[in-house]
C-alpha cells in the first residue's frame, strides 16, 4: 500500500463532511431567508397603517406639532407670569364684621372691613357708630399686621381674610 491509496479514504470522509457542512448551511440560509421575508412583510405593515402613511413621517409630524405645542406653553408662561404677579398683589379678600360697639346702640351699626391681598397686605376699615356721630377709621395691613393697635374686631376680620386658597 503506497502513501495514495492509504490518503484516499481520508480524503472521502473530508469531502463527505465537507458535504454535510454545505447541505446544513444551505438549510440554515434557507430558514434564515424565511424568517428575513416574515419579518419584512412586518416591518412593513407596521410600517403603513390603514391610511396608507407611513409611521416615521406620522412620528415627524407629530413631533413637528409637539414643539410648537411648546412654544406655545411658553408663550402663555411668559404672558401668565405677570398676570399671577399683579393677582397676589392685588386685593381679592374682602371680610365684613358688623358689631355693637356700645350697649346703648339699637343694632350693629359699626363694621371692621378688610380688604387685603393674597400676601396680606391692604387696609381695614372701622366704622364706630354711636347715637351722636360715626366714626370711620382705617389703617394699612402688611403681612397680616399693622403698626396701629387693633380692636378685637379688626383683628377677627383680617384673620378671616387671610384663611382662603391662594394661587
Amino acid at each position: 500500500m503506497t502513501m495514495l491509496e492509504e490518503l484516499i479514504p481520508w480524503i472521502w470522509w473530508g469531502i463527505s463532511g465537507l458535504g454535510v457542512i454545505l447541505v446544513i448551511s444551505v438549510l440554515i440560509s434557507l430558514l434564515l431567508y424565511r424568517r428575513m421575508k416574515r419579518f419584512e412583510s412586518a416591518y412593513v405593515s407596521l410600517q403603513t397603517f390603514m391610511s396608507g402613511n407611513q409611521m416615521d413621517i406620522l412620528l415627524d409630524e407629530s413631533n413637528q406639532k409637539m414643539r410648537k405645542l411648546e412654544q406655545e406653553i411658553e408663550k402663555c408662561k411668559a404672558r401668565l407670569n405677570p398676570v399671577e404677579l399683579k393677582l397676589r398683589a392685588s386685593v381679592d379678600r374682602a371680610e365684613l364684621l358688623r358689631f355693637r360697639a356700645f350697649e346703648n346702640v339699637g343694632s350693629d351699626l359699626s363694621f371692621a372691613c378688610a380688604l387685603i391681598s393674597q400676601e396680606g397686605n391692604g387696609i381695614v376699615l372701622s366704622s364706630i357708630h354711636n347715637r351722636e356721630e360715626a366714626r370711620v377709621y382705617a389703617k394699612p395691613i402688611v403681612g397680616g399686621h399693622s403698626v396701629y393697635s387693633l380692636s378685637d374686631e379688626e383683628k377677627e376680620v383680617i384673620t378671616k381674610a387671610m384663611q382662603g386658597v391662594k394661587i
